[in-house]
């Protein structure tokens, strides 16, 4: 519905008619396509959508969509105040003490240019402990072959599965 332009929304209103004279929708999906077969066909619900519109509201014109909300500049304050005191702090826990929604304290901190980071346990490998450094590399190998399998499994499946629908 995105290619139809003001002025064909209301050609397709006018199609449909209006009193004694109302078309089906059927009927206009058909008069349409032969009006203007360079266009993508429509469908039924195309057209109830523009007649429902034109209902509601008396026009066709295109709505303009919400506003974004803005956060005021004392909340960003806090918000990147909270993140320098301690910056593992996660940015949902950060979302949830300023009272905003998550997206909105991402979208924040990438125009700042802060990174939010994630709390991860982390081991430290000494050097004069070798079998701890094995194991600890043999557990990553190991992890990495199983994720390359899958991967290719998954690559190998859609592969097949394009050989079958061509």
């Amino acid at each position: 519905m995105s290619y139809l332009t003001e002025s064909l929304k209301i050609e397709i209103l006018i199609m449909i008619g209006y009193g004694d004279r109302a078309r089906t929708q059927c009927e206009v999906v058909r008069l349409f396509r032969e009006t203007h077969p360079d266009l993508p066909p429509l469908n039924q619900g195309t057209i109830s959508k523009i007649e429902a519109q034109y209902r509601e509201m008396g026009h066709v014109r295109k709505v303009p969509s919400k506003r974004q909300t803005v956060v005021d500049d004392d909340t960003k304050l806090n918000l990147l105040l909270a993140l320098e005191e301690n910056p593992i702090t996660p940015a949902r826990q950060l979302a949830r003490d300023s009272n905003l929604n998550h997206k909105t304290v991402l979208k924040i901190l990438k125009y700042e240019n802060k990174c939010p980071y994630k709390m991860q346990a982390v081991q430290e490998l000494l050097e004069d402990d070798p079998d701890r450094r094995r194991t600890v590399t043999k557990s990553h190998l190991i992890s990495a072959q199983r994720i390359i399998r899958v991967t290719i499994s998954r690559l190998v499946a859609a592969y097949h599965a394009s050989k079958t629908f061509q």
